[in-house]
Parts: structure tokens; C-alpha cells; sequence
């Protein structure tokens, strides 16, 4: 007989879940477990709406397993910690990103890539070791292994930080590893959504000359005067994308709908390098021939570990760095979906979960 998710554990949760591929998202009573020795519990306070979480409501990528409740941009007040908690207690202001479990002793796990892990467990919608489903932060509260809980930085707001939890590590990450966080290095970024406007800041607080790619014309006064970034490309204009032939050292992609690879690769100097960090439906159109001559990389890159994720929240708190947000209650959450597919947010929306989700 399968347990109901309100039966699983013994503490009572409250959240919004889908229930099948429409992706409508409504109240469900589920369960957590039990605080254990190195467990924080806390009260939800806000959480961003990620695209991912749209693609996984509607089980796009075929793989979701219903009842979801999705969220993984999640910031908090502790409320109880276990016995052998170390790093936080009640009271602290805490966040909870895309992962809640990993093995903790593979190769990826003790070089702190903790998202590489073959046995990681996501926030929501996979098996945690002890065959439950996990749930996501569109909940009234969440509990984690303390290792998995990150320490929130005393001048970063929770709100506008929240989405810094998936957006901001998932376009810090690659500046960082690829060597792209450099003053003066030649960065460009595709698109100008959610993952994007934060990779302009990021590699603007670097120091880096910064390109923005948008095939919509209308957002270069945004790019330029509102994000600060140093030049703008229509990426349908041949004659803008000829210009810019071999000037960048690098270009953080973050667009996830299906677009020509070719031409980037064309805008990068000998060396460079074009970072994915969106997820395109269909398979790359890729010459050998644009790799090979100027030794150019094309690489993927996902979140990051849990200790660089820690370091990303303090530079933007150093820095200032934000998500561009909209706050929303919980019962707009479908509506916000709907907005979601046409692009109509400037940039991430944010529940307010701690005033809008309630026990029935």
C-alpha cells in the first residue's frame, strides 16, 4: 500500500503542489520528517520561482513524479536545529538552494562539487535516501542536513536574495572556474531573463567588460542604462553579430530556448570559451570546424558545491548584488507560471511564503 504524502513523517507541512502535466499548482497537506541530530528546521519566508520549476510541474523534461512541490530558492528563520548541529542556531537567517543531499565522500563530494554527485538529492521532486519524496520550498517549512543549509549574510535582503540560491550561483560558478573573473576579461552573456541579469552584475562586480546578446531590441536602455552593461547585441542583426567577431574572452549562454550556437562561437578571441548554463530542448548544432580553429572550449556548467554557493552569497552581499524582483502571494503562483512562458517578469518572481501560505 503506497503512503500518502501527508502520512510519510511525522511533522505536518503545508505547500502548494501540481498534480499532474497541467501544471496547475494548488494546497497540499504533506509531511517532513522528524528534526534530526544534524538537522535545521525553518519557517519558509520567501521563494523564487526558477524555470526549472516550470518545466518540472509540467514534467517537460519526463521525469517528475506527482505529487510536486517545487522551490529551490528558499530563505528562512531557523526554528529548531538537532543535537549536533554546529554551524546554526534559532533565530538565524538561513537559505536552502538547489540541493539537500549528496554522499558527502565520493571525488565530487570532498572537492566540494557536491552538485555532481551521482547520488545527490535535489530540493523537490526526487527520491531522498530514505525513498520519500523531497519537497520544495513553495511550503510553509523546510528541514535540511546542516550541511546542505547556508548561512545568510546580515546585509543581503531574503527577498530580492532568494533567487541568488539558483540564478546567482548557477552564472557565478562558471565566471569563476572558467577563469572569467578577471578585471578587464571580455564577457559576454546571452539573453537577459532571469539567469542573465544576474550574470551581468556578477561579471560586472568582477570587473569585467560586459556584452549583453538579446534577440529583443527594446531591452538595450535596460542592458545599458539599468544593469550597467558596456554593450549590447541584437543577436538577429548580421551585421552587429559580424562586428563582434573575436572580441570576447568568454560568454556565459543562459538562454534555455533553442537558439544558433555558431555565431557565439564566432564572437569569441582564440582560446575562449562559451559556458552553457540554460537547457535547449533539442540537440547543439555545432561545427568541429568553430571549436578547432582558435581552440575554442564549449562547456556546460550546472549550480555549484554548497561551500562555493556560501562564497556567492557573501560576495553579493559585499557587492550589493540582487535579483530583479516581483513579490507575489502564493494564489498567484499559477498566474505567475502563465507570465512565466511569455517572459513577462523583470526578472524573478518571489513568493512571500511566510504571509500567504496558511494551514487549512
Amino acid at each position: 500500500m503506497t503512503t500518502s504524502p501527508e502520512s510519510e513523517h511525522p511533522i505536518k507541512a503545508y505547500g502548494y503542489a501540481a498534480r499532474d502535466t497541467s501544471g496547475l499548482l494548488s494546497p497540499l497537506t504533506f509531511s517532513r520528517r522528524a528534526t534530526g541530530e544534524k538537522d535545521v528546521r525553518f519557517k519558509v519566508l520567501y521563494c523564487g520561482i526558477c524555470h526549472s520549476d516550470l518545466h518540472f510541474i509540467k514534467n517537460e523534461w519526463g521525469i517528475t513524479k506527482y505529487p510536486v512541490t517545487p522551490g529551490h530558492e528558499i530563505v528562512g528563520v531557523v526554528t529548531e536545529v538537532g543535537s549536533k548541529v554546529e554551524k546554526f542556531k534559532i533565530g538565524d537567517k538561513v537559505g536552502v538552494g538547489c540541493l539537500v543531499g549528496s554522499c558527502e565522500s565520493c571525488q565530487a563530494c570532498v572537492t566540494d562539487y557536491e552538485q555532481y554527485c551521482p547520488k545527490s538529492v535535489a530540493t523537490y521532486g526526487t527520491p531522498s535516501y530514505d525513498g520519500t519524496q523531497t519537497y520544495g520550498g513553495y511550503s510553509d517549512h523546510m528541514v535540511a542536513d546542516e550541511h546542505f543549509v547556508l548561512r545568510w549574510p546580515e546585509n543581503l535582503p531574503l527577498d530580492a536574495g532568494a533567487p541568488l540560491l539558483c540564478a546567482g550561483i548557477t552564472t557565478y560558478s562558471p565566471l569563476r572556474y572558467f577563469g572569467l573573473d578577471k578585471p578587464g576579461t571580455k564577457v559576454g552573456v546571452v539573453g537577459l531573463g532571469g539567469l542573465g541579469h544576474v550574470a551581468v552584475k556578477m561579471a560586472k562586480a568582477f570587473g569585467a567588460e560586459v556584452t549583453v546578446f538579446s534577440t529583443t531590441p527594446a531591452k538595450e536602455k535596460e542592458a545599458i542604462e539599468g544593469l550597467k552593461a558596456d554593450h549590447f547585441i541584437n543577436s538577429k542583426d548580421e551585421h552587429q553579430m559580424q562586428a563582434a567577431r573575436g572580441t570576447l574572452d568568454g560568454i556565459i549562454d543562459t538562454v534555455s530556448g533553442n537558439h544558433p550556437i555558431a555565431p557565439l562561437l564566432n564572437a569569441l578571441t582564440p582560446h575562449g570559451k562559451l559556458v552553457l548554463v540554460g537547457l535547449p530542448e533539442k540537440p547543439l548544432d555545432v561545427s568541429a570546424f568553430s571549436l578547432i580553429m582558435g581552440r575554442k572550449t564549449l562547456a556546460g556548467s550546472s549550480i555549484g558545491g554548497l561551500k562555493e554557493t556560501q562564497e556567492m552569497l557573501d560576495f553579493a552581499a559585499k557587492h550589493g548584488i540582487t535579483a530583479d524582483i516581483e513579490i507575489i502571494p502564493i494564489d498567484y503562483v499559477n498566474t505567475a507560471m502563465e507570465r512565466l512562458v511569455k517572459s513577462d517578469v523583470r526578472y524573478r518572481f518571489v513568493i512571500d511564503v511566510a504571509n500567504s501560505i496558511k494551514a487549512e
